[in-house]
């Protein structure tokens, strides 16, 4: 269970057993399943991240919304990048985990909207947490968190200068959002768009040789 999940449990908890006690058997059903959902939701499943040196790990469970190059990047200025859009539901497990072993080179939290995050507009406007990772392979990616039409809070559990290691959780995002992660632009893409993925067990990419990146 994620820890960001236990006062929403506990409080949902409590006005269910407090209903049962009055006899007040409808609202108590209906606070009983509400307190079912939100446990599913905030579940934190153990992962077995592959022993792949170049693989990229997918950071959140979802379904894959976008892969396309872009220009422009704060990673890559004046080169093309590779970005890969994951949409999470509310039904998806909503722990991220990191991509590849690195250490945590800078992380920058920007408020914003509140669009439903599998628009495109979301990832201009909405609210989003950024890190950018240099890799032990001497590589650079960004991962960014994005919040969708009823998250409200994005968390982040590393700091700048952290090393940090492929499948590690990272964060939460509450009830419906979206990850995008940059690569360089040579990377090997392993997924399709519409695919169904899993925090730091799915591939979705293989990094460039170091001599290949942008």
């Amino acid at each position: 269970m994620a820890r960001e999940g236990l006062p929403f449990i506990g409080v949902a908890l409590g006005l269910t057993l407090t209903t049962i006690l009055l006899g007040w058997w409808v609202p108590a059903l209906i606070l009983g399943l509400a307190t079912a959902f939100t446990a599913f939701f905030f579940r934190d499943p153990e992962r077995h991240a592959p022993d792949v040196p170049d693989a990229v790990l997918s950071p959140a469970d979802g379904t894959i919304l976008k892969i396309e190059h872009v220009e422009g990047t704060d990673i890559f200025p004046g080169s093309p990048a590779l970005k890969i859009s994951i949409f999470m539901s509310v039904f998806n497990v909503h722990v991220n985990r990191i991509p590849l072993n690195g250490v945590i080179r800078e992380i920058s939290y920007r408020p914003g909207k509140f669009f439903s995050a599998d628009l495109d507009k979301a990832s201009v406007h909405n609210e989003s947490n950024r890190l950018i990772i240099d890799t032990l392979s001497h590589h650079r990616i960004m991962v960014v968190q994005i919040a969708g039409l009823v998250a409200r809070r994005i968390a982040c559990w590393v700091s700048e200068g952290t090393s940090v290691r492929a499948g590690q959780r990272f964060g939460l995002i509450r009830f419906g959002s979206r990850l995008e992660v940059y690569l360089p632009a040579a990377a090997r893409v392993t997924i399709t768009r519409r695919q169904k993925v899993k925090a730091g067990e799915t591939v979705i990419a293989h990094m460039p040789a170091i001599n290949a990146a942008p």
